[in-house]
Order: structure tokens, then sequence, then C-alpha cells
């Protein structure tokens, strides 16, 4: 990342820990080697504030090694490919991600894309990976850990009455962009809308949110990449949970 990205990374990422009282609670220690870091998304495709808590809690937490995102394709098809390549995103694929943890950098990745990134309301407090396993290949070919990294609040940030799985299918744009989603939500400046909102920015209102980062985690020996990636899931997903257990929206 250049000097110019970084500094937009910085301001971005201290404004918002200010707004939405960012916290970081961290379960165990980053690894000296690589790590593929497994994130939830908290709303949004391109514009996510879940990659900004996630910035906030690696610079308390990490080892200023770089970090690659694997973004979804829609940035680029957007016309936005040369700015997110910027900010160390890259096409979200299995050759890109073992290529960037075998040259030692870490790579961040949100399985759930725009499945679990334009999720509803009512499932603001779920991780929707939607059966997704790559990750899990991913770590097992570039023999790296895991470190699941959990954040709660994002989904408060607007109102998403409804996914919109079905009419993404009926206009084809699960086919054409690989969107599965086009959420109905209600948010600023937009108001109501259909598909528009986490496509472009919004104004979030100001929920607080909470990362949590849980201890690296394996493949055994005899398990599939298939049961690993069900068993991060469900450690993400228990984390979630607990974290969201007593949560007053917005509020925290």
């Amino acid at each position: 990342m250049d000097n110019v990205p970084r500094l937009i990374v910085g301001m971005s990422v201290a404004v918002a820990r200010l707004y939405h009282r960012m916290e970081t609670v961290q379960h165990g220690e980053i690894p000296d080697g690589p790590v593929l870091f497994v994130a939830n998304h908290g709303f949004g495709g391109v514009f996510d504030l879940n990659v900004l808590a996630f910035a906030s809690a690696y610079e308390k937490v990490g080892d200023g090694r770089r970090v690659t995102i694997l973004t979804h394709q829609i940035a680029w098809t957007l016309g936005l490919g040369r700015i997110v390549e910027m900010f160390d995103a890259t096409p979200a694929n299995h050759r890109s991600a073992v290529a960037a943890l075998r040259a030692r950098r870490h790579v961040l990745v949100f399985p759930g894309g725009d499945i679990d990134g334009f999720k509803k309301w009512s499932d603001r407090n779920r991780v929707l990976f939607a059966g997704r396993t790559g990750f899990a290949r991913v770590a097992v070919e570039a023999d790296v850990p895991i470190v699941p990294v959990v954040t709660a609040g994002a989904g408060e940030s607007l109102l998403v009455l409804g996914q919109g799985r079905r009419l993404a299918r009926l206009v084809g744009l699960d086919r054409a962009l690989r969107i599965k989603s086009v959420p109905t939500s209600l948010s600023l400046p937009w108001g109501l809308n259909i598909g528009l909102v986490g496509l472009l920015p919004y104004l979030p209102l100001p929920s607080k949110i909470v990362t949590t980062v849980l201890p690296p985690m394996r493949a055994h020996d005899d398990e599939s990449t298939e049961d690993f990636a069900r068993r991060v899931h469900e450690a993400m997903s228990q984390a979630l949970r607990e974290m969201t257990r007593n949560r007053t929206p917005i509020i925290g």
C-alpha cells in the first residue's frame, strides 16, 4: 500500500473508530508466519464497515505485515478495480489467495460474499457462509492457520428490509455479475431503495462496532476441508451469538 492510500485508510479508521466507538477483543495471538484471516460481513459489497473494523483491530493486534484483501469481482465490473487495488485488494479466487500466502503476506477473506454482506436486519447477528468451504482449502493448500475475526454492529448502520435473492435470480444478476442478492434497504441519504446501498457509500447510523479476534485454527490430520470449514464457521457463529446476546441495536 502506497503512502496516499495508507493515509486515507488511517484517516478513515480513525473517524470510524470514534463514530462507531470501535472496540477490539483478542482471544489469541497472531502466529509469526502468514495467516488467512476469515471474517464476516456487516453490510455491503464494495463498501462495508467490517473492512474498517478489521483494519482497526489489525492496528491493535497485528504485526504490521501487508494484508491482501480478497474482494468480490463486482468492484472491477463497476470500474473500481484500480482504486481498490491501491488498498491491497485483489479479485477473490483460490489462486491469488494461495499466491499471496506463499509470498508470506497475510490474506483477508469474507467467505459469505454478497449473501453475508446483503443480509436482512433479522439476520444481522448471523454469519452466513452459504456452505462455502473454499477458504478452508486455501488454508490447507498454503499450510497456514486460519484466524477468525468476528465483528458485530455494522448491520445496524441501516435497515435492510429484504435480501432480494429471488429478484437477483429473476433479473439474471447471479449469472451476469455473480451477485445473488439485491437488498431493499432504508438508509441515509438514499432513503428507501433497491440494490443501491452497499454498492455505493451511505451515511451509516452510529452503531457501536465490536471486533473479536479468535485463536488460530488449523485442520486436523484426519479432517476434510469441508469439516474444517464448518468448524471455523461454527466458532465464528458462536462468538457472534455471545457478542450480541444482550446487545441493544445501534447503542451496542
